[in-house]
């Protein structure tokens, strides 16, 4: 199996939120959450990506491992890292979390936040895996947000107050639920696996790239997966800052940002 990737920063003078680790037999994506209040914490969403990365990777290697119990252990050793800062401020970094590996005859998965896992059978309709408890939050908010042009007044101070809606049903009942320093958010996670000989290729793509299908409805996730074993997972994140370029203010396609960072993940 042959494993291509690309990740691109939504905002070149910003750092990239998103995190990959990716090889035949295992893939690790993250999302960091964009922070728009303050943390609490001095390290940021990319360092908190990053670590929680590396070390969910190197616990789901253990195939003994649930993948549950894998990310559960890998929050608790990151909040062990920077136990000095407010861990418990409702802003403290947080990120949606996926996993896949190999495992005896299955491809097992996990999903944790807004992380699309698609994965191609022999029956030719894709498993598409995605959290969507985030997307159900907050929606007055959100629909207030959508109301304004990218990049006006209006449109920042609707974002903060969706942040702060969102915050408040983050790892809650009824929310929606992520990495953060609460361990016990990996019971949440949508877990499965799919039989190995049933896979013919897969894809893993944070939100800032699926919104090719989610948002701009440019293709469906048959020809992503097209699109990607022709073409690789870089040029699938250019066609999706084209459409960006082309409704720069969001207004044929209402969104919080212009640009978010992408990440795919390919394997087939």
């Amino acid at each position: 199996m042959r494993v291509l990737s690309a990740s691109d920063p939504g905002d070149t003078n910003k750092a990239n939120e998103d995190w990959f680790s990716a090889s035949p037999r295992l893939i690790v994506v993250l999302d960091g959450a964009t922070a728009r209040t303050d943390t609490g914490c001095r390290h940021g969403v990319s360092w908190y990506a990053a670590k929680l990365g590396s070390v969910t990777g190197t616990l789901a290697a253990d195939l003994e491992t649930p993948l549950k119990e894998a990310l559960k252990t890998a929050i608790e050793q990151v909040a062990e890292m920077h136990k000095e800062c407010d861990l418990n401020h409702p802003g403290t970094p947080s990120a949606a979390v996926s996993i896949l590996r190999v495992n005896g005859s299955a491809w097992e998965y996990l999903v944790l936040g807004d992380i699309s896992v698609v994965i191609d059978q022999q029956a030719g309709k894709p498993v598409v895996v995605t959290d969507t408890r985030v997307d159900s939050t907050a929606r007055p908010e959100r629909d207030e947000v959508d109301r304004h042009l990218i990049g006006s007044p209006e449109k920042q101070a609707a974002l903060l107050r969706m942040k702060h809606a969102e915050l408040a049903a983050r790892n809650q009942p009824g929310g929606f639920w992520v990495a953060t320093a609460i361990p016990t958010a990996a019971d949440h996670a949508i877990v499965g696996s799919v039989p190995l000989d049933k896979v013919q290729r897969l894809a893993v793509l944070t939100d800032g790239a699926a919104r090719i299908v989610d948002l701009f409805g440019a293709l469906d996730w048959p020809a992503v997966l097209d699109n990607l074993s022709t073409h690789g997972p870089a040029e699938l994140i250019r066609q999706v800052r084209t459409l960006e370029g082309a409704d720069p203010q969001g207004a044929r396609w209402p969104r919080n940002k212009r640009s978010d960072d992408a990440t795919v993940v390919y394997a087939a």
